[in-house]
C-alpha cells in the first residue's frame, strides 16, 4: 500500500462525490459496503463493447471508485460493436446462428486484436486515475468447440482457473478479462461474453452479478418500457415465445436461466447502466432490470403451518433480541400467540415478518427480519408490499441502532426515537390521531411507555425523527433554570468560550472537567448528569457549577438561548455508545435558525465515528485543517487512536497479504463505571469501576476477541489514509492497573526493512509534534500514566526483515480521550491547538 499524492487524493474525492449523487441515504451505503466487504467475491460485472467506447471514463470512474473503497469487482468485458464495425469494413457480414457469432479464421483474428485493445484502453484509464488494474485477456477460460462444423471458432467453457483472478487480487489490482478461451491445444476460440460471465459467476458465486449496458436494463420489444425486474420461474417461458426476444436477448435471458437455476435462489443478476452502478449496489431501490428466480410469498396464521422449526432457524440467525440473549424463541412465539396474527414470508424465509392485530385495533408489526440476501434481492420490499396490502395502518418499532433504519424510515409516514428504540407509523393520520393511537396502544401495554411522543408530528424529510414539538414547549426544570441563571455573567466575556458537557459521571468526564478547569480561555457553563443533578461538581474551581439533568427539550432551549441566557459554544458528548442521537439532534434542532448554526459538537461515544458528515478529530493523523471550521467531530476511541498511531508512518510498507496484529491491554478505567446510587442518607452517589482490580485477581482478562469496533475504526480510517484496504487483527485485554494502554503490533512488511529505519519512518511522521514521543527503547505503562500524549518505542525488526513489532502507550483517558477533545475543541473553536494542556 503506498501514499498517494494531493492530485491523486483530489481525484479520489472528485470520484465519490460524482458517484455519491444518485445514492438514497449514506446508512444504505455503509451497510452494503459491511456486507460487500465481508464477500469472498464481491461482484462479476459484465461490461458491453457499446460502454468501452461511448462511456469509458465514466466506467472508470465507477470502477475507481468501487477499489478505493475497498472492493475489487471482477470485470469482464465485450467488444461486440467495435467488432461488427471493423469486420463491416473489411467486408465482412457478421452472421449469427441462435445468438451466437459464427466465427471463423478472420473473425477471430481480428477478435483477437479488437479484445486486446479494449481490454489495454480500459485498464490504462484506470491507471490514469491512480487505480491499480491487471489486464487478463487470457488464460481464466478452458474451452472446447462448441461446435466446430456449425459455429466455426467457437468454445464452450469446460474449465474456470481463479488463479490468475485471485493473484491480481492479492496484489490490490482490479481484474481485467475478456472473454477470449483456449483449447487444451492452445487454439483461441471465441465465447460470448454473456456465457463467459454466467459461467465465471457459477465459479466464484459472487455476491452480486452485474451486467452493464447503454440501455440501462432490458426494454420490452414492443411497449419500449424498461423492464423492472424478471421473476424466472414465473415469466421465462412466455418471454421466450416473445417475438420480440430474439438474438442477444434471447441468449442473454437462456443463460442467465441457467446460471440462477445453479445460484442460490437469492442470487439475482442486475441489468444496468453505468451511471446507475453506485445506486444499485448500495441502495435498497436498486436500478435497471433484476432478474431472479423468483420468491414465492406466504402468510399464515399459525406458527405451525409456517414450520416452528423454520422459524426458529431463521430467528437465530437474524433476530437481534435472540442472537443477544435477550430473549428466547420460545418467548418469541409465546407473545405472539396472545393475540391474533399473521406471519409474513418468503419460501426460502430470507424475510419474516410478524404483526399482530387484534379486532378492532391498530395492527403493529412486533418484528421484520431480513437477511443481507433478503435486503439485496428487494425479498423485504416484497414482503412489505404484501403487509401494506393487508392493513391500512401499522405501528412498529426497531433500535436506534438498527442497521437497516434508513429502510424504515424509507416506508413510514412517521417516527420518533426514545430510549433508544425508534417507532414508526402509517396511515394514523394527523399528529392529534397519532397521539391518541399511541396512548391507547400503551394503556393496553403493546407499545413501552418510552415510545410516547410529546406533540409528535409527522416528519417533514425521510430519516429525520419527529423529537420536536410543534406548540408550546415544556417547561425546564428549576435545577437547570438556576444553572443557567447562575451562568449569565459569562455571556459577556468574550475572550473566553463556553463548553457544556453532557454526561459527566465517568471517568471520562471528570478528566476533561480537571483539564478544562485548568483552560485558560475555556469554561465549563453546564454539566449534566441524571444520577449526581442537584449535587456540586467539586473538581471545578473557577466557579460554582452543580450537576443538573439536561434532557432533550431543554438542550433545544439552551442552544436557542431561551432565557436570555448565551448558549455555550461547544457541547461535548460524554455519554455511552447508542444514546447520543436525541441529544445531537436536539442540538442540531435549537441551532437551526441560527446564522451561524449551533455550536461545536464533539461526540466522545463510538457513534459517529463512521459518518461522513462528521469529523474524524485525531489531529495528528487527520483532517486538523478541517477539525478548525468543523461543527461536528468525532473522536476517537482509545485503543483505536494507539492502533493508528502505531500503523500510521508504516502503512506504504504493510503486507498486503498479512495483516498487522496488535494486542491491546488497558487499565480497568476503560471497561467504565456504575453508579452506587441514591445513598439512605441522602450522600451523593458514587461513581464506582465496572471491573474492579480485585475481581481482576491480579492479571488480565481477555474480552471481545473478534470484531471490536475499535479494530473496524482502526481499519476504516486508516484506509482513508492509505487510499486502499487496511487490515487490522486486533484484541483487548483489560489489566489491573487503573489507567494507561499498552499495545504490541506485529507488524508484517511488503519490504525488508531495517530497525533503524523504522525509526526514522516514525520521526518523519510524527516530525514537531508535541504531544508524541519516538524513543528507541520499549516504552511502559508506568511511562505514559497522567501523560497527555503518545510514546512509541521497541522497533525490534524480525532477523529475517519481514516482520517488525513496535510498542506504543497513550492514557486511555487523557490522549485517548479527554486530551485528544480538548485538541479537537481548541481548534474547532479558534483557540491554539495545545492550550489548557501540559506538553513535556
Amino acid at each position: 500500500m503506498a501514499y498517494t499524492g494531493a492530485k491523486d487524493v483530489s481525484d479520489d474525492r472528485e470520484t465519490i462525490t460524482r458517484l455519491l449523487y444518485s445514492l438514497a441515504s449514506r446508512p444504505e451505503v455503509e451497510r452494503y459496503l459491511r456486507i460487500f466487504s465481508s464477500a469472498s467475491t464481491f461482484a462479476v460485472l459484465k461490461v458491453g463493447g457499446a460502454i468501452l467506447t461511448n462511456e469509458l471514463d465514466e466506467l472508470a470512474l465507477s470502477l475507481s471508485f468501487l477499489h478505493r473503497v475497498g472492493l475489487y469487482p471482477i470485470v469482464l468485458h465485450g467488444a461486440g460493436p467495435q467488432l461488427n464495425e471493423i469486420l463491416e469494413r473489411e467486408g465482412v457480414v457478421p452472421d449469427y446462428s441462435d445468438g451466437i457469432r459464427i466465427t471463423d479464421a478472420k473473425t477471430l483474428r481480428v477478435a483477437r486484436q479488437v479484445f486486446l485493445e479494449e481490454n489495454q484502453r480500459l485498464v490504462e484509464k484506470l491507471e490514469s486515475l491512480g487505480t491499480r488494474a491487471r489486464p487478463i485477456p487470457l488464460g481464466v477460460f478452458n474451452a472446447s468447440f462448441l461446435d466446430r462444423e456449425k459455429y466455426g471458432l467457437v468454445g464452450k467453457i469446460e474449465r474456470v482457473d481463479k488463479e490468475p483472478i485471485e493473484s491480481a487480487i492479492r496484489a490490490g489490482c482490479l481484474p481485467i478479462l475478456t472473454s477470449l478461451a483456449l483449447s487444451d491445444d492452445g487454439q483461441i476460440l471465441n465465447v460470448n461474453a454473456d456465457v463467459a460471465a454466467s459461467e465465471l459467476s457459477k465459479v466464484l458465486e459472487p455476491m452480486k452479478i452485474v451486467y452493464l449496458n447503454e440501455k440501462g436494463g432490458l426494454v420490452h420489444g414492443r411497449t419500449g418500457e424498461l423492464i423492472d425486474s424478471i421473476n424466472l420461474d414465473e415469466e421465462y417461458d412466455d418471454l421466450m415465445k416473445q417475438e420480440w426476444v430474439k438474438f442477444g436477448t434471447k441468449l442473454k435471458l437462456r443463460e442467465m436461466k441457467e446460471l440462477l437455476d445453479h445460484l442460490p435462489r437469492s442470487s439475482s443478476v442486475a441489468i444496468i447502466s453505468v451511471d446507475q452502478l453506485q445506486k444499485e449496489l448500495f441502495t435498497d431501490s436498486g436500478a435497471g432490470t433484476l432478474i431472479r428466480r423468483g420468491f414465492k410469498l406466504c402468510k399464515t396464521d399459525s406458527i405451525e403451518e409456517a414450520g416452528p422449526e423454520r422459524l426458529r432457524t431463521a430467528l437465530s440467525a437474524n433476530d437481534e433480541d435472540v442472537r443477544e440473549n435477550r430473549k428466547s424463541v420460545a418467548q418469541i412465539f409465546s407473545e405472539l400467540s396472545r393475540l391474533p396474527y399473521t406471519i409474513y414470508y418468503d419460501e426460502g424465509m430470507e424475510c419474516i415478518a410478524f404483526v399482530s392485530r387484534p379486532p378492532g385495533e391498530v395492527p403493529i408489526m412486533t418484528r421484520i427480519l431480513a437477511s443481507r440476501e433478503a435486503m439485496l434481492n428487494n425479498i423485504m420490499d416484497n414482503v412489505w408490499n404484501m403487509i401494506r396490502k393487508d392493513h391500512k395502518r401499522l405501528v412498529w418499532t426497531v433500535r436506534a441502532d438498527n442497521e437497516n433504519r434508513a429502510w424504515h424510515f424509507e416506508h413510514a409516514d412517521g417516527s420518533f426515537t426514545r430510549d433508544r428504540r425508534s417507532l414508526f407509523y402509517y396511515g394514523i393520520g394527523d399528529v392529534g390521531d397519532v397521539e391518541k393511537v399511541m396512548r391507547l396502544l400503551e394503556d393496553k401495554s403493546r407499545v413501552e411507555r418510552a415510545y410516547l411522543p410529546l406533540n409528535a408530528r409527522k416528519p417533514n424529510q425521510r430519516g429525520f425523527s419527529t423529537l420536536a414539538a410543534t406548540h408550546a414547549r415544556p417547561k425546564m426544570t428549576q435545577t437547570v433554570q438556576a444553572q443557567l441563571a447562575s451562568r449569565r455573567n459569562y455571556a459577556t466575556e468574550s475572550d473566553k468560550k463556553r463548553v457544556a458537557l453532557i454526561g459527566a459521571r465517568g471517568y471520562t468526564g471528570r478528566s476533561l472537567v480537571q483539564l478544562l478547569n485548568e483552560h485558560p480561555s475555556l469554561e465549563l457553563s453546564h454539566v449534566s448528569s441524571r444520577e449526581l443533578a442537584g449535587y456540586p461538581l467539586d473538581e471545578y474551581t473557577k466557579s460554582a457549577v452543580s450537576y443538573t439533568n439536561i434532557g432533550v427539550e431543554d438542550l433545544k432551549k439552551l442552544e436557542r438561548g431561551e432565557g436570555d441566557v448565551a448558549p455555550p459554544d461547544a457541547y461535548v458528548m460524554a455519554l455511552p455508545n447508542g444514546i447520543c442521537k436525541p441529544f445531537v439532534d436536539a442540538v442540531r434542532e435549537g441551532g437551526s435558525g441560527k446564522p451561524k448554526g449551533h455550536g461545536v459538537i464533539v461526540d466522545l461515544s463510538a457513534d459517529h465515528r463512521f459518518e461522513s458528515d462528521w469529523t474524524y478529530g485525531l489531529p495528528e493523523l487527520y483532517n486538523h485543517e478541517e477539525i478548525r471550521s468543523a461543527k461536528l467531530i468525532s473522536n476517537p476511541g482509545c485503543y483505536a487512536t494507539n492502533t493508528q498511531m502505531i500503523l500510521a508512518p508504516l502503512l506504504p510498507y504493510l503486507d498486503p497479504n498479512s495483516p498487522p496484529t496488535v494486542i491491546g491491554i488497558s487499565g480497568y478505567s476503560g471497561a467504565g463505571t456504575v453508579s452506587s446510587g441514591k445513598q439512605a442518607d441522602g450522600a451523593k452517589p458514587q461513581t464506582m469501576p465496572k471491573i474492579s482490580p480485585e475481581s481482576l485477581k491480579g492479571g488480565v482478562r481477555p474480552y471481545s476477541l473478534t470484531d471490536h469496533i475499535h479494530e473496524r475504526e482502526a481499519r476504516y480510517h486508516l484506509g482513508g489514509l492509505a487510499n486502499a484496504d487496511v487490515k487490522v487483527a486486533f484484541t483487548p485485554l483489560v489489566a489491573p492497573w487503573f489507567q494507561g494502554i499498552i499495545s504490541t503490533a506485529s507488524i508484517p512488511l511488503r519490504s525488508k526493512l531495517t530497525s533503524k529505519q523504522v525509526k526514522e519512518l516514525f520521526m518523519e511522521k510524527y516530525d514537531g509534534q508535541p504531544l508524541v514521543e519516538v524513543r528507541s527503547t520499549v516504552p511502559e505503562i508506568s511511562d505514559i500514566q497522567l501523560k497527555h500524549g503518545f510514546k512509541v518505542g521497541g522497533f525490534q525488526v524480525h532477523s529475517n526483515g519481514d516482520r517488525v513489532v513496535i510498542v506504543g502507550v497513550i492514557d486511555n483517558l487523557l490522549k485517548g480521550a479527554a486530551t485528544q477533545c480538548l485538541q479537537n475543541l481548541n481548534l474547532a473553536l479558534g483557540l491554539e491547538e495545545f492550550s489548557g494542556i501540559p506538553t513535556e
